[in-house]
């Protein structure tokens, strides 16, 4: 037999030596609790959605849409019947819709094992503040009238006033709320379908719904 060969029983041995070192370099510490496999990837689906539910909580609102409009009004003053002064304001505006995460509890989560379907019902949609951009406003002060500064800011006041009505009910409209709310769907479903895949269960169905007429 040449130097190169190895022998059966020379493999054996070096597995066998090998094996005990392996061994001996080992922790020994006992583990706290037994570890049990009961199928790769097998997870409790309510657990995730009870996780999943405490995360969005501590996020509090949640922004789905802006709406970016504009609100055109005048307010108009007369002296003497033919005197007449008028204040004209154009001035762009913000307005944001959010639901508020710290009213959604596992009360408005429900999970049909055999359907695989989690239903979440959304907290109401909201409206924030106006919040205007007065940098970028356009003031026209016009007519016979010839207002002082302080009637013009009081104008200018009760012109912004009309402002926040005007730029309420636009953001009102059918169509803008029915965007937030398609947003808001969208965001939390996908917010639940994320660790549900990553958990193993690709195949759970996730469908938001806000309460009332048509749960829209």
């Amino acid at each position: 037999m040449s130097g190169a060969q190895i022998s059966v029983p020379a493999v054996m041995l070096l597995g066998t030596c090998t094996f005990a070192l392996g061994y001996w370099v080992a922790p020994k510490e006992i583990l706290d609790n037994e570890v049990v496999h009961k199928g790769f990837f097998r997870t409790d689906t309510r657990k995730v959605l009870s996780a999943t539910v405490e995360s969005l909580r501590l996020d509090n609102k949640l922004l789905v849409f802006s709406y970016k409009g504009a609100a055109d009004v005048a307010v108009a003053r007369s002296r003497w019947i033919i005197f007449e002064g008028r204040q004209q304001l154009k001035v762009p505006a913000v307005v944001n819709y959010y639901i508020d995460l710290s009213k959604l509890t596992m009360a408005n989560v429900a999970f049909n094992a055999q359907a695989k379907l989690v239903t979440v019902k959304l907290p109401p949609l909201e409206m924030g503040d106006v919040a205007f951009e007065p940098e970028k406003a356009t003031t026209i002060n016009g007519g016979i009238l010839t207002f002082s500064e302080d009637e013009v800011e009081e104008l200018r006041k009760l012109n912004y006033v009309s402002a926040r009505r005007a730029m309420i009910k636009q953001a009102q409209g059918k169509g803008l709320i029915d965007v937030a709310k398609n947003n808001a769907r969208t965001n939390i479903q996908t917010y639940f379908e994320i660790p549900l895949r990553i958990a193993g269960q690709p195949d759970v169905k996730v469908v938001a719904a806000f309460e009332g007429k048509g749960r829209t």
